[in-house]
């Protein structure tokens, strides 16, 4: 072969080889680009750390990495979503507080400036990842039902947003395949090419300190989608108004909330049912009746009855009480969800005392029981007691003395059920009492019955005194442990 020649046959292979392994690389670089890459991100509008990040993430990111998938839950303004915040800490132990980035099990990031700092590298390092799950699991987004994502998050891709306004859906196959489409196509007309979806006015997107507003916006069953771009054809199809409030089930997706608050509203009932202060107090009333007219035996379970259900209607009050304060304080200083861990110390501290009680037991120890000074004034008071009718008055006014040695377990659960709406907690308010009044309503019983007396109860009372506390103690010391480490 000729010099000649024998060169162009070596460039030709040179080019050659130097074109497969830009097509390799090519194809490489865009496989990459194009695979969806997921995360979960919670903020809270009016949180000064997430003002720092929300422009980043949301705005910034999106449009650096086309791919970038973000399933946005806010929590100051949407309470409901708040409680996700335990799941995803307790299966991912991501912490407990805004801004926070979740990519998988070992790759999160909380605080502006180590989200700011570190979330290039931790997207590199985790591109393809799919999203992360309440439950632990993950899930590709061309798998991902969108409607089964629980409470209601905002969907983020490139220059497009999905926002979930109500939980039930009138036809949730279609939609979810119309909302990842829209999110993921580049070109969307086919998406809107449906009766299912019907023009609206774009809607403000509020971030912390700021917002965002899109050119464009429809209604496609229980979601608002927006995006940039130019208008698209779309269907004349009846959907949802988004001018309400959101409304629909806190249950969706199978994310029940009976299972963060059931088992520890009732063991902080059975702490509470079984404090010597209340079972003191009942005895003292039991007594009053008995010596004012001892041969009424009907009047003692009236009277044990309606002091039963004086204590329970103020206690349901106080819960109320209790729980829309804890929202006030969150509304108005930001308070993060850290709050649940301080609940949980609380806990722990509570179930010190009691246990301390039960080594070195004194007689109106602070937090575990009623003041002493109190107690003179109580028994006054109950002195007076002459007939049911009373007997409800005078429970109503004694619970106030009540709080001191009892408002302990009943604050954390305020606390826990404040992160949710006030109506939904109502349930739980009202098998916490039913659990705390049960004592009153058996030693009533068996009074009346003549099973026992009350001089009986009041020296079984005493005679157990420190047991009782060590069984407040190891349940609600237990139980703050459980919370503190996410296992509850």
């Amino acid at each position: 072969m000729k010099k000649g020649n024998m060169g162009i046959y070596r460039f030709t292979q040179v080019m050659l080889i130097i074109g497969i392994i830009f097509a390799f690389s090519y194809q490489a670089v865009f496989a990459e680009e194009v695979e969806p890459t997921a995360m979960v991100y919670f903020t809270g509008v009016g949180c000064p750390h997430c003002a720092a990040v929300d422009t980043v993430v949301l705005d910034d990111w999106l449009e650096k990495y086309p791919c970038l998938i973000v399933v946005e839950y806010e929590i100051y303004q949407e309470r409901q979503n708040a409680i996700l915040l335990d799941y995803y800490d307790q299966n991912y132990h991501s912490g407990m507080g805004v801004p926070l980035v979740i990519f998988n099990q070992s790759a999160s990031l909380i605080g502006d400036s180590p989200i700011i700092d570190s979330f290039d590298k931790m997207f590199q390092n985790n591109r393809g990842n799919p999203l992360p799950l309440y439950d632990g699991s993950q899930a590709a987004f061309d798998d991902l039902d969108v409607n089964l994502l629980p409470m209601y998050p905002k969907i983020w891709r490139d220059n497009k947003i999905a926002i979930k306004i109500n939980a039930d859906s009138k036809d949730p196959e279609n939609t979810n395949i119309l909302i990842k489409q829209f999110l993921t196509a580049e070109d969307i007309n086919d998406v809107f090419n449906t009766e299912m979806v019907e023009a609206v006015d774009p809607q403000p997107v509020q971030l912390s300190g700021s917002q965002i507003i899109f050119e464009n916006a429809a209604e496609l069953d229980n979601w608002l989608i927006q995006w940039d771009g130019p208008t698209v054809q779309m269907g004349q199809g009846q959907a949802a108004s988004t001018s309400g409030t959101q409304s629909g089930s806190t249950s969706q997706g199978g994310f029940e909330r009976t299972d963060i608050s059931l088992t520890k509203t009732i063991s902080l009932a059975a702490v509470d049912a079984v404090n010597p202060c209340a079972l003191a107090v009942l005895t003292m009333m039991l007594i009053a009746i008995i010596t004012y007219n001892p041969k009424k035996r009907e009047n003692i379970l009236l009277s044990g009855l309606a002091f039963a259900a004086s204590v329970f209607i103020m206690y349901l009050f106080y819960g109320l009480v209790i729980i829309r304060f804890f929202q006030l304080v969150q509304a108005i200083t930001n308070v993060r969800l850290v709050l649940y861990k301080v609940l949980a110390v609380a806990a722990i501290i509570l179930g010190i005392l009691e246990i301390k009680d039960f080594i070195n037991y004194k007689a109106g120890s602070f937090g575990t029981e009623m003041p002493m000074f109190l107690r003179p004034k109580v028994q006054k008071i109950i002195s007076g007691i002459t007939s049911p009718n009373g007997a409800f008055g005078v429970g109503l006014f004694v619970t106030v003395f009540l709080l001191p040695c009892t408002i302990g377990p009943y604050i954390i659960l305020g606390g826990m059920l404040s992160i949710g709406e006030i109506l939904k907690s109502v349930p739980y308010l009202l098998i916490y009492n039913l659990i705390f009044i049960l004592p009153m309503l058996l030693i009533t019983g068996l009074v009346y019955l003549g099973i026992g007396t009350v001089e009986d109860v009041s020296e079984w009372k005493d005679r157990n005194v420190k047991h009782l506390h060590l069984i407040a103690g190891v349940i609600i010391l237990g139980l703050g442990i459980a919370m503190f480490f996410g296992w509850v």
